[in-house]
């Protein structure tokens, strides 16, 4: 199986964030909390919380900052509330943009949402307005240097994965919600370990852009959105290519 991956977008509008260690570890110290919150703090009946704990390990988060947000999440320390919510918007070219915001105040996440999405040249959607061109799936992505096709494909595809993307130098699998766990678990015992493991949006289809204008606007707008401190992912249905921003 083979098909365009949205993941050279994604790492290319990540690259400038993940540069800076300490929004790096605020985004992995919500992702610990919600993760324990909602599947308990007991890593190995958490499939979550155990890949979560492997990319904060792979940040060099020191274990002290793993374990405090872990009982966050479990009631065991007193800790921030966090809400999680979704914000839908236009980009240039009329991109679609979905963005996934983890924050203790509401209202100030909507304004810098909002004011990234306007001084960049796009404008917030009503609810709803774009989460029919996506739909959310679990979403494996594994350097080719670690595995084959067919050896990932005897692997996870009885686990439930529905796709395998063969891209050259990575693949990517995605799944439904429902057997992220199970194709975790199954990757896990083929000591095969993803570079990057999350529940993402991905775009039913995509929208090609040509000038290369619109392109460095979309890829600013998207880096800006990456930035603010309540932002945890950015998702957009954009393909472009990369010789337009060179």
């Amino acid at each position: 199986m083979s098909g365009h991956s949205k993941w050279a977008t994604t790492k290319r509008h990540k690259a400038a964030v993940d540069a800076k260690r300490g929004k790096i570890f605020s985004a992995i110290s919500k992702d610990l909390t919600l993760a324990a919150k909602d599947g308990g703090g007991d890593p190995t009946t958490n499939a979550r919380l155990r890949m979560l704990i492997q990319k904060a390990k792979a940040a060099n988060m020191p274990a002290d900052n793993v374990d405090r947000a872990i009982k966050k999440g479990t009631g065991e320390i007193p800790g921030v509330i966090y809400e999680q919510l979704l914000y839908e918007g236009y980009g240039p070219g009329g991109i679609g943009i979905i963005v996934e915001v983890t924050t203790d105040n509401k209202n100030r996440a909507a304004s810098d949402v909002r004011s990234t999405f306007t001084k960049n040249g796009g404008n917030l959607a009503t609810p709803g307005a774009l989460q029919f061109n996506f739909t959310k799936q679990g979403q494996f992505v594994i350097s080719a240097d670690k595995t084959s096709e067919d050896a990932l494909m005897d692997v996870v595809l009885d686990a439930g994965a529905e796709d395998i993307l063969n891209n050259g130098d990575h693949f990517e699998i995605l799944c439904p919600i429902s057997s992220f766990t199970a194709v975790s678990e199954a990757l896990e015992k083929a000591g095969i370990e993803p570079d990057e493991a999350e529940l993402a949006w991905i775009p039913n289809s995509e929208t090609d852009i040509t000038d290369p204008e619109i392109a460095k606007k979309i890829i600013k707008l998207t880096d800006a959105l990456e930035a603010l401190d309540d932002v945890q992912n950015v998702y957009s249905n954009e393909n472009i290519d990369d010789s337009l921003l060179d």
